[in-house]
């Protein structure tokens, strides 16, 4: 772990340092290349970065700002009295939401994964209606198979969750001829959907749908939003997308509607634990494909900025964008 405040030597990718306050604590795999780009944008800044909680500690000197990972962050929180800020790499910070300490403000990450998310969604669905997986398997066995494909346009998507980065799946969904709706507690319009149901309307709300699309947090209003019954809801054809959270669907039921033919397919990049293990039964379940939690990735270039614009507004006393609200859990 180093505290430092990092500049680029000329020759190379070395990184020098120049003690400056108010400091930083960055807790991240990425640390390195987030404290290079957090110095080229306020090069004043002293900053300490570590990849390990376990270092973390060790570089702990009184620092009011954490910037880095959730998990790795929630070790270590309960030892740091002085932080008064912690601003996430992830969309989900579930790990700190179920921390005791909330004496400090935490902001997430918004506005900048979207067209990553949307692109999993809209690429997923495509290959639902190009067939790609079954052409693929055909090919393998040498047999020339002409089934036809079906399209986009025309079909009607559901997004659980019509925020941002709902609205960016909803926008690319509906550049492809796609209806979409979207749920949310409030039921209040969303642009960029055709219209959005309230939470108590979830039944009405899945009963015609070709794709339904989750991006939820994680937080207990969502823990088993789709279970035996609500999936039954669903049309048959219906093919189901999850990049929020795990906790909103049943992985039982999902996995017995797909045995048993109620509902078409799914596509699932999170998981209760992660990696999926070997006896799970998803992994033999029929029509489901799986993704390592890569639907979107928390690149620095991505995520630096964020940090940026909130370091300014910290050190200025001004309200910091994008905060989490504790009790809502995102």
């Amino acid at each position: 772990a180093l505290r430092r405040s990092l500049t680029r030597h000329a020759d190379d990718d070395s990184v020098y340092c120049v003690a400056v306050n108010p400091s930083v604590l960055i807790l991240d795999d990425d640390a390195a290349k987030f404290a290079a780009l957090v110095s080229e944008g306020a090069p004043s800044i002293e900053i300490a970065i570590c990849s390990e909680p376990r270092d973390a500690i060790a570089a702990y000197d009184g620092q009011q700002v954490l910037f880095g990972s959730p998990d790795k962050i929630a070790e270590v929180l309960p030892d740091m009295p002085a932080i008064e800020w912690v601003q996430s790499t992830w969309a989900g910070v579930t790990p700190l939401i179920q921390l005791e300490r909330r004496d400090y403000v935490l902001t997430g990450v918004k506005e900048v994964l979207g067209p990553q998310m949307s692109e999993y969604v809209v690429g997923y669905a495509l290959a639902h209606e190009l067939r790609i997986v079954r052409r693929l398997e055909e090919q393998r066995a040498r047999n020339w198979w002409p089934g036809k494909s079906g399209a986009l346009s025309g079909k009607r998507m559901g997004v659980l969750g019509p925020g941002s980065i709902g609205r960016a799946i909803a926008i690319k969904a509906r550049s492809l001829g796609m209806a979409v709706v979207g749920l949310s507690r409030s039921g209040a319009e969303v642009p960029g959907f055709d219209s959005v149901y309230p939470a108590t309307h979830l039944t009405e709300f899945l009963g015609n749908l070709d794709y339904l699309v989750s991006v939820l947090p994680d937080t207990p209003a969502t823990d088993d939003l789709l279970n035996a019954e609500t999936l039954a809801e669903l049309p048959t054809h219906a093919i189901f997308i999850n990049v929020g959270r795990a906790n909103v669907v049943d992985d039982a039921a999902l996995v017995d509607a797909l045995q048993s033919g109620r509902l078409a397919g799914a596509v699932l990049d999170v998981f209760d634990e992660e990696p999926v293990p070997l006896d799970s039964p998803l992994w033999d379940a029929p029509n489901l494909l799986m993704t390592a939690h890569m639907a979107a990735i928390s690149h620095p270039d991505l995520i630096a900025p964020i940090f940026l614009e909130n370091y300014r507004r910290f050190i200025a006393g001004r309200d910091l964008v994008h905060v989490v609200d504790f009790e809502a859990g995102y």
